[in-house]
This record gives C-alpha cells, sequence and structure tokens, in this order.
C-alpha cells in the first residue's frame, strides 16, 4: 500500500534514478537522462509552493520513495489540472503505480476541487497505453494527435 507526502530532499538519488533508467524516459518529452542530483533538489524544493502544480511523493510503508505524481498548471478558474506520474524502475508490476494514481486522482477531485484532470501519452509508449487501459482509462480520439499523442480526461461532478 502506497500512501502521498510532499516531496523531500531525501528523495532525489531515487527520482535521480529514474530519469536516468532509459526505460523510463524514453518516451518523455523532457531531457531527464541530463539532469543532474541538483536539478532534482531544485525541483524538490520548488515543488513546495503547490502552485501552479502540486507534485507529491508516493511512499511505501517505509516511507522510501517510489515516483512522483502530479497535477500540474492547475487552473482555479477552469478547475483543470494535467496528470503525470513517473515512478521508480523497480515498482514495475508490483501495482503502486495504480495505486499513486489513484491517490493523486482522489487529491485533484477531492481536496482540490478539480472539476477536470488529464493527460497525454506518446503514440509510441505502449507500456504506458496499456497501463491506463488497465486502469479503465480509454482515449479522448482512436487516433493519436497531430503531434502523436493519445489525450485521456476524467471530469468530475
Amino acid at each position: 500500500m502506497i500512501r502521498l507526502r510532499r516531496l523531500r530532499p531525501q528523495d532525489a538519488d531515487r527520482m535521480l534514478e529514474w530519469m536516468h533508467d532509459p526505460d523510463s524516459v524514453e518516451h518523455m518529452h523532457a531531457p531527464f537522462a541530463s539532469m543532474t542530483r541538483e536539478d532534482c533538489l531544485r525541483f524538490i524544493a520548488s515543488a513546495a509552493q503547490d502552485t501552479p502544480s502540486v507534485h507529491r511523493a508516493a511512499v511505501d510503508e517505509a516511507d522510501r520513495y517510489l515516483g512522483t505524481v502530479s497535477l500540474k498548471n492547475i487552473e482555479p478558474d477552469t478547475r483543470r489540472a494535467e496528470f503525470a506520474i513517473a515512478m521508480h524502475p523497480d515498482t514495475r508490476g508490483t501495482g503502486v503505480s495504480g495505486q499513486a494514481m489513484q491517490a493523486v486522482l482522489q487529491l485533484g477531485f477531492g481536496e482540490l476541487g478539480l472539476h477536470t484532470i488529464y493527460w497525454c501519452v506518446d503514440a509510441a509508449n505502449a507500456r504506458a497505453r496499456r497501463f491506463y487501459a488497465k486502469q479503465g482509462y480509454a482515449t479522448t480520439a482512436d487516433t493519436p494527435d497531430e503531434n502523436g499523442l493519445f489525450w485521456y480526461e476524467i471530469t468530475h461532478a
């Protein structure tokens, strides 16, 4: 079972491990492979602001960092945010990614009062697309957009 908490400096080393794992970042559109421990520490420090994005560490019972879940670019007026998840490679196949996703969605729709949470996946990222399908989410269209992305969206009354 996982829980969410604020990111802490001690999370930086395991955060850097997923950033430097080729399988983890292959389809991401950010230069994670070139990130340093100092970059992770800067991100963790900036995440304390909770604006315009909320970033949380998914941790196990021993408080070990398993990954980061985020609600990015929160739009208070429209109550929309973009979901993101990046998990440590040793969590693959354990079910904790699904738990982390559900926990941050509950945070968004509950505590933050969001109405819509959306995200996109590179069409070539078959593993992520299988993950979202397994979680019960379908794309908003049968084909990727002009940038090769599949979009997902959840609305809550």
